[in-house]
């Protein structure tokens, strides 16, 4: 029975673009309505298949932004890579009313709900903090006042996805604190965190071991496994910690 649900569920399905939001210069947000969709958890993904003209396949994997819906829609967020393969024609080319087909929703390692409890402590790179902000939307619709940190890690200020999102969210009062580090440009008078994530900081942003807070990191490798270790160091759980990563893939 599980075999045949999951095989069920895995189907490409049709999708159509019924909005898009850009996010950052780089970065934006495709609203598909998509019937027959099962639902999905926050933190889950879907692969996203195109076909040219002349039956030319490619896909790739994106993370789902949105949190869980019964409206048969959801949000990916995707960043253009200029020498990527099928970024820069969703990022850029995709129009309301074009579709594509995805099939999904797929993972169950990195999810977080509600009734998981907290602390929880985010932890992103660049785009990372996509399917982070699934969990973020999921609280705030849910009601949770769970205790929640974000500790995101940018570029620039300008490339921050979901900026105003998120100050919204901090804004709304639930326990959500957002701290924001800038590796390479800070805006004038910036006087915020300014590099890369690293064993001090952690240990300044996250709770203590013996709250057992979950934690889920997602971003470029090398961040991904010096954020986990250095969590691991300070005393925190490895069951506790979630991890997601990505790397050079074409996109």
């Amino acid at each position: 029975m599980v075999g045949t649900a999951l095989q069920r569920r895995l189907i490409w399905r049709t999708a159509e673009v019924v909005d898009l939001v850009d996010e950052t210069p780089r970065v934006r947000s495709l609203v598909l309505a998509v019937p027959g969709w099962p639902g999905h958890q926050a933190g889950q993904h879907v692969d996203v298949r195109l076909t040219a003209d002349d039956g030319y396949q490619t896909q790739r994997s994106y993370s789902i932004a949105s949190p869980q819906s019964t409206d048969e829609r959801l949000t990916l967020t995707i960043e253009r890579l200029d020498d990527g393969e099928v970024s820069p024609y969703l990022a850029r080319e995709l129009h309301a009313g074009d579709q594509l087909e995805l099939r999904g929703p797929i993972g169950g390692y990195f999810v977080w709900a509600p009734a998981l409890g907290g602390p929880l402590l985010l932890i992103a790179g660049g785009s990372g903090s996509c399917p982070l902000m699934a969990m973020l939307r999921l609280r705030q619709a849910a009601g949770s006042t769970v205790p929640a940190r974000l500790l995101y890690s940018s570029r620039s200020l300008d490339e921050v996805i979901y900026r105003s999102e998120l100050a919204r969210l901090v804004a709304a009062g639930s326990g959500l604190e957002v701290m924001l580090t800038l590796t390479r440009a800070q805006p004038p008078g910036w006087t915020g965190l300014h590099r890369r994530i690293d064993t001090e900081m952690l240990q300044s942003v996250a709770w203590s071991p013996a709250e057992r807070p979950w934690i889920f990191i997602c971003g470029p490798t090398p961040l991904v496994e010096t954020a986990a270790s250095a969590l691991v160091d300070l005393g925190h759980e490895p069951a506790r910690i979630k991890t997601e990563r990505f790397g050079p893939t074409g996109g």
